[in-house]
């Protein structure tokens, strides 16, 4: 471990702000170190034997900062404070009535009061002017209702609480569409919200062969159909179900009106809704329309995952030499503890309501991700987006993947498989069916203890706490700039972040050597190198990847619009770009002086 732990001054403020535990004002943790004693000591307890040892394992992984567990589980585990552990949730379907609505509303705020993050697919809610039969009222639509949402997010954020962070998802059939794509033209509403469009692969093919879409929505227990009606899978159940037509569009129409918004504003994103059902090793039992509010982790209805991160530049090994090299059982040593971690983390962690915790406990969904893999390469001679940054990429997936999974059907021979499984059906997804042999026939064999593995979170904030290394699986944002983040009290505090790989070579061969071409920030990459990293290491990540691809003021929008149809022909689950405007403006600056203008910012953010 560096002597001192952070090299960074942000660092320090981000675990005395965020993670370094107090109770009834006195400090807890003297240091960094009773932090990851803590944490280690709280996942050992759950261990049946070896408790001791065990705790020595996992507190050898937290030290210097190898293993990142997700930030719920580092302010909360160990202490008697009485939150979650699990950083996202997706609630439960939102029934199209008053009670429905705002029952839904208050297991939000119930879950976000206990820190964590929530996802919801409004697509259940009927369509702006459609009558309600039971009551003959006029129905407002989805998005009149997701107001209410904002404003009780906004609340909980000004009682002090800054984790609440939100997903909407819609339909891409939903009669209310165009007004959803639109809703967050106006740079004051829907703030607290990331919106993102499911999109079929209907939809992708209508686009393509420029055909009409009909917008649609279900018909009512026993209405009678009047006009045109048609067979849709629609959220909420997995069978298709009557629907009644409510107008067509040109689907090409649609699509470039939700690739304008989002090349204007950087909302709403996409998500290919059927191929995340497709490769859902779940797919026997759940059907999947929402996120949680970052999109790394599609999850069913009251689905929660736990999330970590592993830190590749603890790696590298003389770094910035022809002798550069990672270490990779080292990695994969760090990655079979790190899973053992995150699956007790499920029997550690409260809840905020009951399904959550059946769910939770029934799947036994973890989300072991990377980060610092922009500093890694820089450190390892390697310039992001080029042909062997692409392969050394997909290859530390690959073996990441393969050994948490190894690692998670021996913990099924040890503690048992998750209670949701159903082994050959299990055995039949296509996610599982790409594994390497052996791998599937331990599953069948022994089962597996978690239903999914593996997922690439944006991890902003541990990431700073971390000596500022690159965030998740971004190129790093700037070498150097000023940045403003709240203390405690809400308070704005400026801090100088440089990066870390930066730090390290000057400390290494000081300030006046020459950079190398290594040295690449986002903004020196064409967006096409961001998607050829996603896509990269899609193959290898059963949840899924939160990426945002940096887009130039200047791009053209032809070629923007052309960026997610390849996203879609390149096998990926979703697309987020972000291009400066008017409206969201940048997303860091040289001084970031200004509040939040994104929901899961790092004062938000439930990483």
């Amino acid at each position: 471990m560096p002597h001192p732990p952070f090299t960074a001054p942000i660092s320090e403020h981000i675990w005395d702000t965020k993670y370094r535990y107090r109770e009834d004002g006195a400090v807890r943790d003297r240091d960094i170190t009773d932090t990851w004693r803590r944490i280690a000591r709280a996942l050992a307890g759950v261990e049946q034997k070896d408790r001791d040892d065990w705790e020595r394992r996992f507190y050898d992984v937290l030290e210097d900062f190898r293993f990142l567990p997700g930030g719920r589980i580092q302010a909360g585990a160990g202490t008697r404070r009485r939150v979650t552990l699990f950083n996202c949730f997706v609630m439960g379907v939102i029934e199209d009535s008053m009670d429905g609505i705002f029952e839904a509303l208050k297991e939000g705020a119930l879950t976000m009061q206990r820190g964590g993050g929530v996802g919801y697919d409004f697509s259940t809610l009927r369509p702006r002017g459609r009558r309600a039969r039971t009551v003959g009222g006029i129905a407002s639509g989805p998005v009149s209702f997701m107001q209410i949402w904002d404003a009780m997010c906004a609340t909980l954020l000004s009682t002090g609480n800054r984790r609440g962070a939100m997903m909407a998802t819609l339909r891409c059939d939903h009669p209310d569409i165009e007004a959803f794509v639109e809703a967050k033209r106006d740079p004051g509403r829907l703030r607290n919200f990331n919106l993102s469009v499911l999109v079929t692969d209907a939809f992708m093919q209508a686009v393509e062969t420029d055909a009409d879409w009909p917008l649609v929505f279900p018909l009512d227990a026993g209405e009678t159909p009047a006009g045109e009606t048609v067979e849709r899978p629609w959220s909420g159940g997995p069978a298709p179900v009557p629907c009644r037509v409510h107008g067509r569009v040109s689907a090409r129409g649609l699509w470039n009106r939700i690739m304008r918004a989002t090349y204007d504003y950087a909302e709403p994103g996409v998500l290919f809704i059927d191929r995340i059902n497709r490769l859902n090793n779940l797919y026997y039992r759940e059907t999947i329309s929402a996120t949680n509010p970052c999109g790394e982790v599609p999850l069913p209805p009251y689905g929660a995952c736990d999330l970590g991160s592993v830190n590749l530049t603890r790696f590298v090994s003389d770094p910035f030499s022809d002798k550069a090299r990672f270490q990779t059982d080292r990695f994969l040593d760090t990655v079979r503890i790190a899973v053992r971690m995150m699956d007790n983390v499920i029997d550690l962690s409260e809840f905020p309501l009951e399904p959550q915790a059946e769910q939770a406990r029934g799947s036994r969904r973890i989300g072991l991700g990377v980060t610092g893999l922009a500093d890694t390469l820089i450190m390892l001679g390697l310039r992001y987006g080029e042909a062997p940054s692409l392969g050394f990429a997909r290859d530390i997936l690959r073996q990441l993947c393969h050994t948490a999974y190894g690692t998670s059907i021996a913990l099924a021979r040890e503690k048992g498989p998750f209670p949701f499984l159903d082994r050959e059906r299990h055995g039949e997804s296509e996610f599982i069916r790409a594994l390497p042999e052996e791998l599937q026939q331990g599953i069948q064999r022994d089962g597996i203890r978690n239903s999914h593995l593996v997922a690439i979170a944006p991890t902003g904030t541990i990431s700073l706490l971390a000596n500022n290394i690159s965030s998740g699986l971004e190129p790093v944002f700037d070498f150097s700039y000023r940045r403003r983040i709240m203390d405690s009290e809400g308070r704005p505090a400026e801090y100088t972040l440089t990066d870390y790989a930066y730090r390290c070579w000057r400390e290494l061969k000081g300030t006046e050597a020459e950079l190398p071409p290594e040295f690449v920030d986002s903004r020196q990459l064409a967006p096409e190198q961001h998607l050829e990293m996603q896509a990269a290491i899609q193959p290898y990540v059963d949840n899924a990847i939160s990426k945002t691809i940096n887009i130039p003021g200047d791009y053209g929008f032809d070629a923007f619009r052309s960026l997610y149809e390849s996203a879609y022909r390149r096998g990926l689950k979703g697309c987020t770009t972000f291009r400066p405007n008017p409206v969201t403006g940048e997303v860091l600056s040289a001084l970031d002086e200004a509040p939040a203008r994104h929901c899961c910012s790092i004062e938000r953010e439930a990483d």
